[in-house]
């Protein structure tokens, strides 16, 4: 009896999210581009991305151990930023929280993505408000396909991490989860009682369905997380718990989307004895609900070599802080609620014409920017008397931004750039009205700030053959960058303030003068044979503030947080088929802790190492190690000299499957 024919192989299938693809010419730009790979390979995002020399959070500290209010992302080393300057973006939905602006990176792990493209430098056009030093665009994975990532790691200090995702022909669901007992930022001789480890408990869950009608591609996406810390210092930890929404209809020419996301914050912070022998609260922030809205919009069309993009965004935002201070005998004897709204929309207009040898992009917006309805009232706990109402007086205004860019062809595969540019970024609702406390350091709100805008001018070249380089020039102009500015010394008191006490400063953000800024950037990546791969990158920034009147103090002082030089490199060796190995180099010189130069953060290296052993063409086992060499990198300093330190040596284990 003959054998029946072995049925047909089933293909899975794959539905793309609803997306326009952007214009011819992006390339103009400096622009770095990650694959699902690339981006799964760390367990934090911002880990991943800071493979691209420049881009960082405010601090050294990463995202598994940095307080959420300084995870905001900076993609040149101008003027770091705990709010961030650069807008992040999934797949068009800004992920930047409602309230402070930073980003909440547990919620969006690698195992989930596609892709990023990192265009630096002021994303006018498309992308508006917030991408002062540019723009991080993510795409999330495809449906269909079944379990398509899945990662689970061991880790030392009793820490565990597990994310992945699972798609059907409409829907995807992405989830990841970790803790850890975390570590002592402060170590050795000037460790105390004060010293705690940084804990951290996460977990984060979306889900994505779609569809097409008519034509019409539809995806409708929410999610939901939670991250609970500890800061280092007893008494002090946060909790921030948020969900989004977003809804995107588009065909091959034109997008519509209309998002929406809810946070919450809980944050205490601990003054420090001398000696470092205890704490005691300082500020218990128990709430600061917040939510933000927005719509955008964008159609694209082509006439012959010309392409266009025309299209509009609005966003509004509203939240409050409730918080407990003035420690006193035991108990907070204050209660703060401080907040507003803010909004901002603009129109744009892009136009790319594209050659096989020669692309010309063109843009301009205009966009309006309000906030209102700002409120800051302090009570006395006991009696319920009101002890401060000054509410900020209302701010409104429009901003006209535009960009420009060519790319033509040298010969082969070598390519020139240049281009110039225009962005602004408006303070968030934490800029303008909380204060907030670290250790016996204070820094104030300030209702009056303005919008930053940043202007520039870039130039490169590029490579395309097997060895794959870019070298690029930039001149950035920051206006009215807002900085916090030291205005006084512990111990004293001071208005509004009160007391600060000895080893502590206050501080102020104010729109600081204006940052200029020149640098160098470059990377070059090779596979020198099948069994090695090489890449390095580079980013050299001479940022100085220019300062007068008020800040006066400031001029010529680099920035805070700012680094003149970080270098990165990677090397890739497969000695058998099944057998990976990987080394990884992260190099930053020092950099200040403080706006007037005085803490300084030492230079540092980095060393992280992966041994891969591959079970199948898309699962492997692996062990690894983070700061390999257990190097001490300093990411704080208090006014008194203590010292606080990134993570030490993490050795881990784990799986990876990814289809």
């Amino acid at each position: 009896m003959p054998l029946d024919a072995p049925p047909p192989p089933v293909s899975a299938v794959v539905v793309e999210a609803p997306r326009l693809l952007p214009l011819p010419g992006q390339d103009v730009f400096s622009t770095a581009y990650y694959d699902a790979t690339e981006l799964g390979a760390q367990a934090r995002l911002d880990d991943a991305l800071k493979t691209t020399p420049g881009v960082s959070l405010f601090r050294r500290t990463g995202s598994d151990a940095a307080n959420p209010t300084i995870q905001g992302l900076s993609l040149r080393a101008v003027a770091p930023s705990g709010a961030g300057r650069a807008l992040v973006t999934l797949d068009g939905a800004p992920q930047n929280d409602p309230f402070g602006g930073w980003v909440i990176w547990t919620a969006l792990p690698g195992e989930g993505l596609s892709g990023a493209t990192i265009v630096r430098g002021a994303g006018a056009g498309p992308y508006g408000a917030g991408a002062l030093t540019g723009v991080v665009a993510l795409r999330e994975r495809d449906t269909g396909g079944g379990l398509t990532s899945f990662t689970a790691e061991a880790r030392e200090r009793d820490g565990w991490r597990a994310a992945g995702t699972f798609g059907t022909d409409h829907l995807l669901l992405t989830a990841s989860g970790s803790r850890t007992d975390g570590y002592r930022p402060v170590r050795g001789s000037a460790a105390g009682a004060a010293d705690v480890p940084t804990t951290l408990e996460d977990g984060s869950i979306a889900a994505r369905v779609q569809g097409e009608a008519g034509g019409v591609r539809w995806a409708a996406r929410v999610a939901t997380f939670q991250e609970k810390r500890g800061a280092g210092l007893f008494g002090a930890k946060s909790n921030a718990t948020g969900s989004s929404l977003a809804v995107t209809l588009a065909t091959d020419t034109w997008r519509l989307q209309a998002w929406a996301r809810s946070s919450d914050l809980e944050n205490t912070s601990a003054a420090v004895a001398a000696g470092r022998t205890g704490t005691t609260p300082a500020n218990d922030q128990y709430s600061t609900p917040a939510s933000g809205y927005g719509l955008n919009a964008a159609w694209q069309g082509a006439l012959g070599e010309w392409t266009w993009e025309l299209g509009g965004d609005v966003r509004a935002t509203e939240g409050k802080t409730n918080e407990l201070f003035r420690y006193m005998a035991g108990t907070f004897t204050r209660q703060r609620t401080a907040g507003g709204r803010t909004l901002v929309g603009g129109v744009y207009a892009e136009t790319a014409w594209s050659r096989p040898d020669f692309i010309l992009v063109a843009g301009a917006r205009l966009d309006g920017w309000r906030s209102y309805d700002g409120v800051r009232r302090e009570r006395d706990t006991a009696t319920g008397v009101l002890t401060l109402n000054a509410p900020p007086a209302n701010a409104s205004g429009t901003t006209p931004t535009a960009r420009v860019g060519i790319r033509q062809r040298l010969s082969g595969e070598t390519w020139v750039r240049a281009a110039a540019y225009a962005g602004f970024r408006p303070p968030t609702l934490n800029e303008l009205h909380r204060p907030f406390r670290v250790g016996n350091d204070v820094t104030e709100a300030n209702a009056a700030l303005k919008p930053e805008t940043l202007y520039g001018v870039e130039a490169g070249l590029a490579g395309e053959r097997t060895v794959r380089w870019n070298l690029g020039v930039f001149y950035n102009q920051v206006q009215d960058p807002i900085t916090n500015v030291t205005i006084g010394i512990g111990p004293g008191t001071f208005p509004i303030a009160g007391f600060i006490p000895a080893g502590g400063v206050l501080r102020q953000r104010q729109n600081a003068g204006q940052i200029n800024a020149y640098g160098l950037e470059g990377d070059i990546a090779a596979e020198l044979s099948p069994a090695w791969t090489v890449r390095a990158a580079v980013s050299a920034t001479h940022a100085r503030v220019e300062g007068s009147g008020a800040v006066a103090q400031l001029d010529g002082k680099r920035p805070a947080q700012a680094p003149a030089l970080t270098a990165t490199a990677g090397v890739r060796w497969k000695p058998i088929d099944r057998l990976t190995l990987d080394a990884d180099l992260r190099y930053e010189s020092k950099r200040y802790e403080d706006d007037l130069n005085l803490r300084t953060l030492k230079a540092g290296t980095g060393v992280d190492l992966r041994a891969g052993w591959a079970l199948s063409p898309t699962s492997e086992i692996y062990l690894a190690a983070d700061n390999a060499l257990d190097a001490n990198l300093a990411v704080g300093q208090t006014a008194d000299g203590v010292t606080s330190f990134s993570a030490p040596r993490t050795v881990y284990v784990g799986f990876a499957l990814r289809r």
